[in-house]
């Protein structure tokens, strides 16, 4: 990684980790969480804020979560996908391993959509057709993600 890709991520992760201690009380923890996180959403090519909102509407951010559909861990894994991309002993309550799905299928589901959000973000929850879910996840993002922006510079004549 390029030193201003470093300097880069790392302030991403300062600025998210406050962001997410409602969720993860121990530091040590949260960034550990946020590095694999930043790591594995650009390795699919996803925004990682994207991949954080996902996760706070499929688990809240419980890496044992299973839903009653039997979705696992932090990004709702149904199991049939580890015989899709995986092995046989991947345990998707991992978090590494859980992230590392979660986001190639939802990047998947990108290149099926030719990058449509909305359709993507429904057929990672098997909703395709209906808004409900990219709507929670999309207002998650706006809410809780979406790093600041920073305050515009005013020039002189605009004081």
């Amino acid at each position: 990684m390029a030193p201003a890709e470093i300097w880069a991520a790392r302030q991403w992760l300062n600025e998210m980790e406050p962001r997410l201690a409602r969720y993860l009380p121990d530091p040590g923890e949260r960034r550990e969480l946020l590095g694999r996180i930043h790591h594995e959403a650009r390795l699919a090519g996803l925004a990682p804020e994207l991949v954080l909102a996902v996760i706070q509407v499929e688990s809240a951010f419980q890496a044992e979560a299973v839903s009653s559909a039997g979705a696992v861990g932090l990004m709702q894994i149904m199991p049939f996908w580890i015989r899709e991309l995986g092995l046989p002993a991947d345990d998707l309550k991992d978090p590494r391993r859980n992230l590392r799905y979660g986001c190639t299928i939802l990047a998947h589901y990108l290149a099926v959509e030719d990058g449509d959000l909305t359709r993507a973000l429904a057929r990672y929850n098997g909703s395709l057709g209906k808004t409900w879910y990219p709507e929670r996840v999309m207002r998650a993002l706006a809410r809780h993600w979406s790093p600041t922006s920073p305050a515009p510079v005013r020039t002189t004549a605009e004081r």
